[in-house]
């Protein structure tokens, strides 16, 4: 995709996001029954969802895609219906509304809750570890990829490597705890029951309208102050992470796979603000010295499962730059990416 320059609208956007790769299309025309997204209305799941039909729709596969969420936003709705998706509403911690969902094959779990989680700390935990153990009873025989996050390796110092798949977990907060307990209901099912599963720790998607990219164009359009001590950061192109979330479909197992779905480059915070600025021709102030440490993932098993990620972070940083100059819409949903004591 290197060669687009710039892109038009959010329409162009999702429609690249939702580009499936030649990996994606193969799954789907050899994978057998239909496909759920659970929590299908977040900020990957529609452009995921629409990459699974499209893909689906290019093998000259029949299969059902079906998108469940509460669907606050009637937009999101319509718009997968649109794209030939099928939709329920519910609430997925209503334990009548999952036995009422469709018996599937196949099930992309993107449910869970981030922010607002301190003061809250109970919804986050029902979120993100009871709601699986619902999900796992019903859902038993299905293949599953569940996302998670890669805040549970903790921070890593900058000069030992990122986190790789066998890493010992260390989660920092409730939140990454919460996540690394979602993991472990997983698994605890997956060996009950011998259920096949995927567990993806991401590390960050971004795209034009959210992403720790778009966090730092807009305090470098605004000319705040950028902090710089969580000084070096993973993103990934959400279209490349949507395709590597379904492409592991193939190889969910029991005990569950862990993959790591991250860039292959790790990020200077003041390099790309420094990009930023010259993009922009905005002035920069920073705050702060970089930490010896920082979230940082090793995504290289992922690309050479799956093949390398299509979009770099060059790309993304030249896009993001036009999208802001030029007004573009964002989601008003800062990652806290720089937030270092787990309390979003």
């Amino acid at each position: 995709m290197s060669e687009i320059n710039t892109i038009k609208n959010v329409e162009h956007l999702e429609e690249l996001l939702s580009e499936p790769t030649g990996p994606v299309v193969h799954l789907m025309s050899r994978l057998k029954g239909d496909l759920v997204f659970l929590g299908v209305a977040g900020k990957m799941g529609p452009t995921m969802a629409r990459m699974a039909k499209r893909a689906t729709d290019q093998a000259g596969v029949n299969r059902r895609i079906i998108g469940v969420s509460r669907f606050s936003n009637s937009a999101i709705q319509r718009s997968l219906q649109q794209a030939g998706i099928e939709t329920i509403q519910g609430d997925l911690l209503n334990p009548a509304f999952i036995k009422s969902l469709p018996d599937v094959s196949n099930l992309v779990y993107l449910a869970g809750m981030k922010f607002g989680g301190v003061g809250n700390e109970s919804l986050t935990w029902a979120m993100n570890t009871h709601l699986p153990s619902l999900i796992c009873n019903r859902y038993r025989e299905s293949r599953i990829v569940a996302l998670s996050s890669g805040n549970v390796y903790g921070l890593v110092p900058l000069n030992g490597g990122s986190s790789l798949e066998l890493d010992a977990p260390n989660p920092q907060g409730e939140y990454a705890m919460s996540c690394l307990g979602r993991e472990r209901i997983f698994e605890y099912f997956s060996r009950l029951n011998g259920t096949k599963i995927t567990l993806i720790r991401l590390n960050y998607a971004n795209e034009l309208r959210y992403g720790v990219l778009v966090d730092l164009a807009l305090k470098v359009w605004d000319e705040h102050p950028i902090d710089l001590t969580m000084g070096n950061v993973n993103v990934i192109w959400q279209g490349d992470a949507n395709a590597m979330s379904l492409t592991a479909l193939a190889d969910a197992s029991c005990p569950p796979q862990i993959l790591n779905v991250a860039g292959p480059e790790i990020l200077s915070v003041r390099q790309v603000c420094e990009q930023f600025g010259k993009l922009l021709n905005k002035s920069l102030s920073f705050t702060g010295e970089c930490a010896p440490d920082a979230f940082l993932s090793d995504g290289r098993l992922g690309h050479k499962m799956y093949g390398s990620p299509r979009v770099s972070a060059a790309d993304m940083i030249h896009w993001i730059a036009d999208w802001v100059k030029h007004g573009g819409k964002t989601l008003g949903k800062p990652t806290h990416f720089e937030v270092r004591d787990g309390k979003y």
